[in-house]
């Protein structure tokens, strides 16, 4: 007879239990829903049920439930057609101070999400979505890094007393001219102690003593390293704004950026969204120089910049030196001023607050200009379909006020149209752009197609475990039953891992389980022949069983341990998909070491652990 541990099948029976509470979410599917939020962050109004219920009904879309949920409203509907529908419905009549998205809401009965069961995530190529390659403009990034050392080198210079007679941008290089030798030197000496960063030249064969500032390969590498990651964070925050479930924002290589959003069908909006660099800059006006003259001589004077306002072209000049910009503005919000017309509430961070508040307490009655700067990239075709892109930059004076009193950190900004103080609103609120940014590839997956792929996905675990269940029945009889349920409760338990932390299912991932399968079989196959090997031997059944669980252990560990080398490593050097087939299998082989050998051991003692056997129903 075989003594097996209770507390063993206690264990193996609270696995099964929590593995299928855990999975079980995943039964219930999903509802095509409308996704609507506030597209400022404030809390619904409360009679909001009310204006989407007379939406749905102008348009004749009865929904399966409509209701809050956390901050936003989901209004689910009983096929895709309506969802679109509806969807087109809502944006037209609530207008643009809310945010319309396309989304599927999970079914799951509220008491298990309460309990912490959720469905898995599917990924952009089960659920269908918009897929956008993004490329960063590097030659903008070292353009505007050295067009700060342009601003700020010759600050550093007043300061020291040191005169130069010009200056200008040479490529990736900042110039300076000096009128003697001795007063270059001493401009060497004085940026050299305070800017280790950059790399001093002078320039042989001037007509003037010429000094050539540029950076090192380290400190350029790292600006545009930095200028990638910002535009990374920056383009989360932008998603974020669209309340799409699982979406995918990750940097590939040095200059791009992936973005991958499950559900979307709306690419006009989401282009919108993710390639707008619109952002403001706070300038002092130069009012003792005269921008007429500035225009016919074609100089502006030194330290000055000429723009146009956006209304009637009237030119001004500006301050090159910048009070604070889109990157110091922490916060944003869509408003109205005190006459009624539409403004952005702006608030800085501690550096732009400090610096705004000094510069306004020692100009007061002075005139401040408020600058929008945009970039827009246009892609025209010409008579060969060879792509021709166009760069536009867009810089225009939106209001020039005078100070009235000292402010710092919040303030408003007006002379924008409604749409332009909202949009303007949530691209400062989510974060201006370190550099402009290009959608190099973009592709959309329907949602019929990912339906399809969930089909031929499930079709293919199907078809890979009955053929599983037909051998190792026939080959193995009763045991080959211990090894299909063992089989059935891995699956149970890789769903239930994997709904538990969320994961996002690809179809890579349904590969992962299937060649899970196989896996999870081969360490019952090893035990089975381990057990026909010592009955061959002339052991008794009983004996054999033991043997064959204790004597296959340490191999099934050494094979499984391998695999599980391999899913990490593929996981930490892969992306995107191949994470998740790397997940997929990690987990199962996982779980399979516990179900093949815990699994199969606790059904064979219940079967034939308490009895006297002649022999084994085992070929």
């Amino acid at each position: 007879m075989n003594r097996y541990p209770l507390w063993k099948t206690v264990v193996l029976l609270v696995a099964t239990l929590l593995g299928a509470f855990y999975a079980l979410p995943n039964l219930f599917g999903e509802d095509p829903a409308v996704q609507i939020s506030s597209a400022s962050g404030d809390p619904l109004p409360a009679d909001f049920s009310d204006q989407v219920s007379r939406v749905l009904s102008t348009a004749q879309i009865t929904p399966r439930a409509s209701a809050a949920q956390d901050k936003e409203w989901m209004v689910r509907l009983s096929s895709e057609e309506a969802q679109l529908k509806a969807a087109d419905a809502l944006k037209q009549t609530l207008g643009s101070g809310y945010i319309v998205a396309l989304n599927l809401a999970s079914k799951t009965p509220r008491w298990l999400a309460a309990m912490g069961a959720k469905p898995m995530a599917l990924g952009l190529d089960l659920r269908g979505g918009v897929h956008f390659l993004l490329e960063v403009d590097i030659d903008d990034v070292r353009k505007s890094t050295m067009q700060r050392y342009l601003n700020d080198i010759p600050v550093l210079l007043r300061k020291a007393d040191i005169h130069y007679s010009g200056r200008r941008i040479d490529g990736d290089a900042v110039v300076l001219e000096f009128t003697e030798a001795g007063k270059l030197q001493q401009a060497r000496d004085a940026i050299a102690k305070d800017y280790h960063e950059l790399v001093l030249t002078d320039v042989s064969g001037a007509a003037t003593p010429t000094l050539r500032i540029t950076l090192s390969d380290v400190e350029a590498k790292h600006s545009v390293d930095n200028a990638v990651q910002q535009n990374l964070i920056t383009l989360r925050n932008r998603v974020n704004q669209l309340g799409v479930a699982e979406p995918v924002v990750q940097r590939l290589g040095a200059d791009r950026i992936l973005v991958e959003l499950p559900g979307v069908q709306d690419t006009a909006r989401v282009k919108d969204l993710l390639g707008a660099t619109a952002t403001l800059e706070y300038r002092a006006v130069d009012d003792s120089n005269d921008a007429a003259a500035a225009i016919s001589t074609g100089v502006p004077p030194l330290g000055d910049e000429l723009f146009y306002t956006r209304n009637g072209h009237h030119p001004v000049l500006l301050k090159k030196e910048i009070i604070a910009s889109g990157p110091e503005l922490v916060d944003a919000t869509s408003t109205i001023d005190e006459n009624g017309q539409p403004a952005v509430s702006v608030t800085l961070d501690a550096g732009g607050a400090k610096r705004m508040f000094e510069f306004t307490s020692k100009n007061v009655a002075k005139p401040m200009a408020v600058l929008y700067k945009e970039v827009q990239i246009t892609t025209n075709y010409n008579a060969e379909g060879v792509a021709l892109r166009e760069r536009h930059d867009i810089q225009e004076i939106i209001s020039v006020a005078s100070v009235r009193e000292p402010f710092g950190k919040r303030f408003q900004t007006t002379g924008l149209s409604s749409k332009e103080a909202h949009d303007l609103s949530l691209l400062l609120k989510a974060g201006a752009l370190a550099a402009p940014i290009e959608i190099i590839e973009e592709r959309t997956v329907g949602p019929s197609l990912g339906a399809d792929n969930i089909r031929k996905g499930f079709s293919a675990a199907v078809l890979g475990l009955g053929l599983v269940v037909l051998f190792m029945s026939f080959y193995y009889r009763v045991f080959g039953l211990f090894a299909v349920a063992a089989l059935l409760l891995n699956l149970v338990l890789v769903i239930a891992e994997l709904s538990l932390i969320q994961a996002t299912l690809t179809m890579p991932g349904i590969a992962g389980i299937v060649l899970t399968m196989g896996i999870a079989v081969d360490a019952n196959v090893l035990i089975y022949e381990r057990i026909r090997e010592e009955l061959r031997n002339g052991n008794s059944p009983q004996a054999s069983i033991l043997a064959g669980y204790d004597r296959a252990f340490l191999t099934i560990a050494d094979a499984n341990v391998t695999v599980l080398i391999g899913a990490i490593v593929l996981f930490f050097l892969g992306s995107g998909p191949v994470k998740g087939f790397a997940i997929t299998l990690g987990f199962g082989i996982v779980t399979s070491q516990f179900t093949a050998i815990v699994g199969t051991r606790s059904l064979a003692h219940a079967v034939f652990g308490n009895k006297r056997l002649k022999d084994l129903p085992i070929w």
